[in-house]
């Protein structure tokens, strides 16, 4: 039973498929959670799936909770609007404002990956460490930052947008670089996500396979995987560094699908280390502590731990 007075932190991640919520007690133990599918393009039902969530979470949880709320894309500083959302029902909507008029109270709504910064900021793989840079490697490529426990979305709400920069330091092969869904050639994502892998593989010899298959066959032995795989550990490098350069973090966490390969947390340092400027590159490389539950409890500390 929670103590009396004690606070009470629910946090909501919206998927594109899923609503996950849990209730998080001061300490950090988990009260109540469940999950409900998305409503995909109903915006109304998405509203009212989270509303239903939040109320049989705190009736299970035996409380009235502080609400934070993780999504893809941001809020708009300017309109108050929901932007650059794959979860394009949203895009253009004042999901945030009337968010709170459906819940009756104030709402702390943050992009997805600030939340898995502030959720291994606080009591995950970055605990302890003033400025943590964390990373989302999967069907996509973003980041967070959090500083102190607390996200830094920018100014635009655009602060951690990495996978939609260029490659850094491109090679005549590597330019002008992919297709990208936002529009442009040769960004991060197509290079470095779990579809990036595979595309890449498929480049290099004509074969189709998942990027899970590509690390599998790596694992067995295979010359051709292997070079893939070495190939997308150098182009990961060159990118952390870029943003070691300009943020210097004290931990670099990485999520998402592709942080569950031993081999790409293991190689990092060594694959970012030769294009860092500093004479020795000593900045931790982890695996997220709380996998796919770091949004969730992100969005729940987005009121503070105190």
């Amino acid at each position: 039973m929670q103590t009396a007075g004690a606070p009470l932190r629910l946090g909501i991640d919206l998927g594109g498929t899923k609503i996950a919520g849990l209730v998080l007690d001061a300490e950090g133990a988990v009260l109540s959670e469940g999950r409900v599918p998305t409503p995909r393009g109903d915006y109304a039902g998405t509203l009212r799936a989270v509303a239903g969530l939040v109320a049989r979470l705190e009736a299970e949880a035996g409380g009235r909770c502080s609400v934070g709320l993780g999504m893809p894309g941001a809020v708009s500083p300017e309109t108050g609007r929901v932007k650059n959302a794959n979860s394009t029902w949203l895009n253009g909507t004042a999901f945030g404002s009337d968010l709170e008029r459906t819940l009756g109270r104030p709402v702390r709504v943050e992009n997805d990956a600030n939340c898995l910064a502030v959720s291994e900021a606080v009591d995950g793989a970055g605990a302890g460490a003033a400025v943590v840079w964390a990373v989302i490697l999967g069907t996509g490529v973003g980041s967070g930052i959090a500083v102190d426990g607390r996200p830094i979305p920018g100014r635009g709400r655009i602060a951690g947008e990495w996978g939609h920069n260029p490659l850094p330091a491109p090679r005549d092969d590597e330019r002008p670089g992919p297709a990208c869904s936002c529009g442009r050639s040769g960004c991060i994502e197509t290079w470095v996500s779990g579809p990036g892998l595979a595309a890449d593989h498929a480049r290099r010899t004509g074969l189709a396979a998942s990027g899970e298959a590509v690390v599998a066959t790596m694992r067995a032995g295979d010359a051709a995987a292997t070079a893939t795989f070495s190939a997308f550990l150098d182009r990961l490098g060159r990118g952390v560094a870029h943003v070691v350069n300009i943020l210097d973090p004290d931990a670099i966490v990485i999520g998402g699908g592709l942080s569950r390969v031993p081999e790409l947390i293991a190689g990092l340092p060594a694959a970012t280390a030769p294009h860092v400027f500093t004479d020795r590159f000593d900045t931790p490389i982890r695996e997220s502590l709380h996998g796919d539950a770091s949004g969730v409890r992100g969005a729940a500390w987005l009121w503070g731990r105190a």
